[in-house]
Order: C-alpha cells, then sequence, then structure tokens
C-alpha cells in the first residue's frame, strides 16, 4: 500500500467522524447537536454578493449569520447526498429549498470544512447557483 494513502487514513477518518456527526445533527434538525459540532474558533465563509456574505469569525458570529439565513430564506434541508474526506478537508453535497414572498428554489450546496480537536472549525459554502442564493438573501 502507498505510503502516503497509510499516512493519511488517522486524519481522513477523524475528519470523516465529525462530519458524519454533523451531518447526522443536521438531518435530525437538533440545534443544539449542530451548535455542538463547531469549534469555539469557528469561521464561516459565505460567499455571493448579498448581505450576508463574508467572512464570519467565531462560533457566535457563525450562528448569528446562519440564523438570519435561515431567516430570510426560510431554508429547509431535503438530503445530504454525499458526505466526504480526505487528509485536510472534509464535504457535505446537500439539498436544501428557500422560500421567501412566494418564491420557492431547490438548492445544491457543497460545504467544505476543516475540522481541528475533532470539531468543525471552518466551513467554505458553495452554491450551484449563487444568483438564487443572492436574490433570497437581499434585504
Amino acid at each position: 500500500m502507498d505510503r502516503v494513502l497509510v499516512d493519511d487514513a488517522a486524519p481522513i477518518a477523524a475528519i470523516r467522524a465529525a462530519v458524519t456527526r454533523y451531518a447526522a445533527a443536521w438531518q435530525a434538525g437538533d440545534r443544539a447537536a449542530i451548535a455542538a459540532c463547531y469549534h469555539d474558533e469557528f469561521v464561516l465563509h459565505y460567499a455571493g454578493h448579498n448581505p450576508l456574505a463574508g467572512t464570519h469569525h467565531g462560533k457566535a458570529a457563525a450562528l448569528a449569520t446562519l440564523a438570519e439565513v435561515a431567516r430570510r430564506s426560510n431554508r429547509k434541508l431535503l438530503a445530504i447526498d454525499d458526505v466526504m474526506a480526505g487528509p485536510r478537508r472534509g464535504a457535505i453535497l446537500a439539498r436544501e429549498s428557500f422560500s421567501r414572498d412566494g418564491r420557492t428554489a431547490e438548492l445544491e450546496r457543497l460545504l467544505v470544512y476543516a475540522v481541528r480537536e475533532g470539531l468543525l472549525s471552518e466551513c467554505w459554502v458553495y452554491d450551484r447557483d449563487q444568483a438564487v442564493v443572492d436574490a433570497f438573501l437581499a434585504d
């Protein structure tokens, strides 16, 4: 077996465990368990051209941003299509629905995570159709 693959097995397993724990909490709608998955120094990178786009530092700031996203979009998780892990990052491929002012959209989203001390420490959110997300999150 390739030495790199053997050396990567432990970090891949740790990252997969952290991301899978988060995915299970998200699917269950368990907000306390979701928050428990975040490191205190969690950093959220939210892309786009909307009032919530940017980098949000700290668990409290990230949770406040995500709460505002939920308020503006009435977001609902439809499915987690895949959980992935590598030696440096993990990811979730998810489908969500956003609805606001009589409009509804189904979105495919990729959330890429860094893991530290068994907790999610950083997230980059990539949307398949950023313009649709921006429209839902506009003031």
